[in-house]
């Protein structure tokens, strides 16, 4: 059963996304938010497997909300639900430990699903819809300095890493380099450890915000 944590500050919506998500047999909701800091003190006394945050709350908004809770639990999943598109608020959102996010008019069987993959450890958002969040917003930063971390890698790794940033499925990424699945999971994996990252999403982020691969640059 996975145990999810509703932070919004719309009484309204939050029954709506119980009812959404208790309708499915392998979810429940314990607890419930309506602002940011209340969402950091219940993901903190009720350890949820997920945690579904609005971005704009009172005293706390959910990018720092998102922030904290991650900071305090790193096995803590939070998705992202916003009435905003790709926006700042959501690369900030991704930046600051989000596994996804949702638009809310997204339809129910959606949004049951997204708590679904989230729980499971993977991150909600393909890599191609990553790229276009993060590729908006750091073309509009200085030029990175390549972090020491990336050091570590192997030239494999680094490929694969490139490859990933620039939105390639697994799948993909074994045609592209001709080797296994279990062979490319085991690149991504490595990578994940070496950078202290903590899934795909951050990955992509990583990767453009230290320049190995550049924004508009061809998969």
């Amino acid at each position: 059963m996975t145990r999810v944590l509703l932070a919004d500050d719309q009484a309204l919506v939050r029954v709506g996304l119980r009812k959404i998500l208790e309708a499915e047999a392998d979810l429940t909701v314990v607890g419930e938010a309506g602002d940011g800091a209340d969402a950091v003190r219940e993901a903190r006394r009720l350890r949820p497997d997920v945690i579904l945050m609005d971005i704009r709350m009172p005293v706390l908004d959910g990018i720092e909300a998102t922030r904290r809770i991650v900071e305090e639990n790193a096995a803590a999943k939070v998705l992202v639900l916003t009435t905003f598109g790709l926006d700042g608020y959501v690369f900030e959102s991704l930046r600051a430990g989000a596994s996804g996010f949702m638009l809310k008019d997204a339809p129910p069987e959606e949004i049951a699903a997204a708590v679904q993959i989230v729980a499971s450890g993977d991150a909600l958002l393909a890599p191609a819809i990553t790229r276009s969040v993060v590729e908006e917003f750091v073309r509009q930063r200085p030029a990175p300095t390549p972090p020491a971390a990336l050091d570590q890698l192997t030239g494999r790794e680094r490929e694969v890493l490139e490859l990933l940033a620039r939105g390639l499925s697994n799948p993909e990424i074994c045609a592209r380099l001709v080797v296994s699945e279990a062979t490319t999971k085991t690149h991504v994996a490595r990578i994940l450890q070496k950078l202290a990252l903590r899934d795909r999403v951050q990955a992509v982020i990583y990767a453009y915000e230290s320049g190995v691969v550049e924004p508009g640059s061809a998969s």
